[in-house]
């Protein structure tokens, strides 16, 4: 009886230490949550705020009881920002386009055909990723500006077709398919590059789509490359955009129409993480699982 009777103070005291365990854990969570959430809280809660009432706040609100949705329309008429949206949606979609052409190529390439050479060549280009980003710039920047290609949509697009990770994470994807079904395709008389687009890609398609989502994330959130490469606003993205608005001295008086940009510019990726947030996660979890 004694023994039953510790056993179950044992089994108490064991699931009490669970339950604070697990809300110490829940609450360094939700704290963590609110430090990253504050400011997009922040931007967003100045975005609607006046310019009078924001310049009238000696000491910061949390909060506004009276929220205007001005400052989105001076953001619109300060800077042509609905055609940087436009030029920002041709770069994004041209350049993951082709992205993905070059990415699903080379990683089956690479993982289902028999070259020689093939190793090494595998491994020098995984040395690229050794070279630090500045040096290709001044090297792409050097060779777009020699082929006249400033200031046009080919020469922002072009340096950006190919990644070594995202080749490398696709490949080691392709890599995990059983050799079985190519030997068996091959057999049946199918080409490569239909095995490639009916099995290989289905199979593979979390991580197709992952590198989809980072490579358009990339682009929208691109910057250094575009602000080199052009320095006309026919070509401008919205990452120049803000710059533009920033630099001017309307961006720097009007702090809230300066958020009210920076939310417009930020909703469409939010939008696009929370909906594919699964997918992302799927295929980087794919793409470190072996077997």
């Amino acid at each position: 009886m004694e023994k039953k009777v510790d056993y179950l103070k044992l089994e108490k005291s064991v699931n009490t230490r669970r339950r604070v365990t697990k809300a110490l854990v829940y609450a360094l969570l939700v704290f963590w949550g609110v430090l990253v959430l504050f400011p997009f809280y922040w931007m967003i809660l100045t975005s609607l705020k006046s310019y009078s009432a924001y310049n009238g706040e000696f000491v910061p609100k949390l909060f506004t009881l009276s929220p205007t949705l001005q400052n989105y329309l001076d953001a619109f008429t300060a800077v042509p920002l609905a055609r940087y949206f436009l030029n920002t949606l041709l770069f994004t979609v041209g350049t993951t386009a082709l992205m993905l052409v070059v990415t699903v190529l080379a990683a089956f390439a690479f993982a289902r055909l028999d070259f020689r050479g093939k190793n090494i060549a595998f491994t020098l280009f995984l040395s690229l990723m050794m070279i630090p980003s500045e040096l290709v710039i001044i090297t792409n920047y050097v060779t777009i500006t020699n082929l006249d290609m400033r200031n046009t949509f080919q020469g922002l697009i072009l340096p950006s077709v190919t990644s070594v990770f995202y080749i490398y994470l696709l490949k080691e994807n392709f890599a995990q398919i059983p050799d079985q079904l190519y030997y068996a395709a091959k057999v049946d008389g199918t080409s490569d590059l239909k095995y490639l687009l009916k099995v290989l890609v289905p199979i593979c398609k979390p991580t197709v789509v992952t590198i989809t989502i980072l490579k358009v994330i990339e682009c929208w959130n691109s910057y250094v490359w575009p602000r080199l490469i052009t320095d006309e606003q026919a070509y401008y993205l919205v990452s120049n955009g803000i710059q533009e608005i920033r630099e001017s001295g309307f961006g720097r008086e009007n702090i809230p129409a300066m958020m009210a940009a920076v939310v417009v510019i930020s909703v469409p990726l939010i939008i696009l993480f929370l909906v594919f947030r699964k997918k992302i996660m799927e295929g980087v979890a794919r793409g470190g699982t072996k077997g």
